[in-house]
């Protein structure tokens, strides 16, 4: 049976299965995973709560933290990927794995991890408050969250048609048709990831009951990135899990001169390492349950 849509994304279609944009990746996910560690504030008996483990990217990065007596506890909605944890972990005794959704943590009792984790997982979620809720629910008093989320809205409301980070370019027409393919078949799917800002992170916060809410927000309009090294290993890519890959979604949009026309200029600027643009936000949040046990 093939691995579900979560883990195909994160397993071959986040990087196009290239192990060198795999590598590219790595980078910017180190990163990521590094600023919700050190937001969690970590002591070394912590019970850590990884909501959204993925492949286990802040799991296992916490784990490395922790002392003998800490423990992970890996949550997922995607068994597969949770199947990928177990097959990574080397110490059963210091992980646990759970399915749930970040919105409904059943298996996981009130008041009982010290941490809770995200990364990039509020953006799938269409009952974000909620997940707030739980998040609050199974911290003990004065356990600590720390998220790290994309705030996509940002970059659809500045560079709505920017797909590939290529400004305005000759074929910025047939962009424009592989982009309209995102908005046209997945509008539904992806607005979970369109439907919130950065305040509203805070809010859903402390509507949910946590006290030190700190927020961390980065704002990058058209700062030069990396190149495309390949394009025909970035049109295996799929940005995200519920959308086609760019391939994909440029077979529906462009005739056969059209995706000829397209290919010759992007991959023409790949050989010449034509820098990308990035533009993008992104936040971190760090809060505390307050210690009193009394719940909002």
């Amino acid at each position: 049976m093939a691995p579900d849509k979560w883990a195909q994304w994160l397993l071959t279609r986040r990087d196009g299965n290239s192990a060198g944009l795999r590598a590219r990746n790595a980078r910017d996910l180190a990163a990521f995973r590094d600023g919700v560690i050190e937001g969690a504030d970590l002591a070394a008996d912590d019970v850590v709560l990884d909501v959204g483990c993925g492949t286990g990217l802040i799991g296992f990065g916490a784990l490395d933290r922790l002392g003998p007596d800490g423990h992970v506890i890996f949550s997922d909605v995607s068994p597969d990927v949770l199947d990928e944890c177990r097959r990574t972990a080397t110490d059963d005794r210091r992980c646990s794995f759970v399915v749930a959704s970040a919105d409904d943590l059943a298996g996981i009792a009130d008041a009982s991890v010290d941490v809770v984790t995200t990364r990039s997982v509020l953006i799938y979620s269409d009952r974000k408050p909620a997940a707030f809720a739980e998040f609050f629910r199974v911290l003990r008093p004065g356990g600590r969250i720390s998220l790290f989320e994309p705030i996509n809205s940002f970059a659809m409301r500045l560079r709505p048609d920017d797909l590939f980070g290529v400004g305005t370019a000759p074929v910025h027409d047939l962009i424009a048709k592989v982009r309209d393919v995102y908005r046209g078949t997945t509008e539904e799917t992806t607005r979970p990831m369109m439907d919130f800002d950065e305040r509203d992170i805070v809010d859903w916060a402390v509507t949910a009951g946590f006290e030190a809410v700190e927020l961390d927000y980065r704002a990058q309009v058209d700062v030069p990135a990396d190149p495309i090294e390949d394009w025909e290993t970035l049109k295996r890519v799929a940005p995200n899990p519920l959308v086609p890959t760019y391939g994909e979604a440029t077979a529906a949009a462009l005739t056969d001169d059209e995706r000829e026309r397209l290919d010759t200029y992007m991959t023409a600027l790949a050989a010449a390492g034509t820098p990308t643009r990035r533009t993008m936000a992104t936040a971190f949040l760090r809060a505390r349950r307050p210690h009193s046990s009394s719940a909002v």
